[in-house]
């Protein structure tokens, strides 16, 4: 009560400069006094939140203990709660374990997937996965990638914790570390900027080599054969062109002669139906 706000002890919540002020306080505030009953009704109301709170950490107490007897493998990727949601979103592990990557990542999000289709709009990008520490830790415009990533490293989670044998969450582990070494690829990738044509600068200037003078090249050293070899080697081609050479004359020779025949033939022709022509 107001009354005995001066004699009340409060120093368990509050320090003793702060506490010493809201006594001097109390007793001038307006506030509209309480009765009895009313005192009483408060007193159960914080009793029913104080239980209410401890069944609260009871309850997760259990469902952790449950999904890492069950499920440690998807625990470890997307936490206790998030993992208990998608088991009970599909029914059972099993069914759980039956859906692909891209189902696992927009499971939750059913009604926006319909209506996006049925509109033609853009689908989600994550459903109940969102809720994930991977995905709060990503940047809002990485959080479409990483949703992909880590809902295709939960679905063989996923398969391990539904159809394999051991209870060690060895698989979930290793691809918790692949999937924070994509986020912090993604988060430190230097971003390419786009010049007119459509082109990024390259990362790396190009690699450009001491330059060797003309002077310096020996065109000698292009065959290994030696000298005397490589002087008779070019007289037998001399030869072979010489030896070629009558015989594409002759070809040429009887092409020449061809093409005469063709042509007088062709005026003779001509010439008789001129003829025939002047006597009609």
């Amino acid at each position: 009560m107001r009354s005995n706000a001066v004699n009340a002890d409060l120093s368990e919540i509050l320090p003793e400069e702060l506490e010493t002020e809201v006594k001097e306080l109390a007793e001038i505030s307006m506030g509209t006094e309480i009765s009895e009953d009313d005192l009483e009704n408060v007193i159960y109301l914080c009793d029913q939140v104080i239980s209410i709170s401890e069944y609260r950490s009871q309850l997760y107490d259990y469902l952790k203990n449950r999904m890492s007897a069950i499920a440690p493998n998807l625990t470890t990727m997307v936490g206790e709660l998030v993992g208990a949601r998608l088991i009970a979103h599909a029914g059972s592990l099993m069914n759980l374990a039956k859906h692909p990557a891209s189902t696992v990542q927009i499971l939750g999000a059913e009604k926006a997937l319909f209506r996006a289709l049925k509109t033609k709009h853009d689908t989600p990008k994550y459903g109940l996965i969102y809720h994930a520490s991977l995905i709060g830790q990503a940047a809002p415009k990485y959080k479409g990638k990483i949703s992909r990533v880590l809902a295709a490293k939960a679905a063989l989670s996923i398969r391990v914790d539904a159809l394999g044998d051991k209870d060690t969450p060895e698989i979930g582990t290793e691809n918790r570390l692949k999937v924070e070494e994509r986020l912090r690829q993604l988060e430190g990738r230097q971003r390419l900027t786009l010049s007119g044509s459509g082109k990024g600068k390259a990362a790396t200037p190009k690699y450009k080599g001491p330059a060797v003078p003309v002077a310096m090249y020996n065109t000698a050293t292009d065959s290994t054969l030696p000298s005397g070899k490589k002087s008779k080697l070019e007289k037998k081609e001399k030869k072979k062109e010489k030896a070629a050479r009558p015989a594409e004359d002759e070809d040429e020779a009887v092409a020449e002669e061809e093409g005469v025949r063709l042509g007088a033939r062709a005026v003779g022709l001509s010439g008789g139906r001129e003829n025939k022509l002047a006597r009609l």
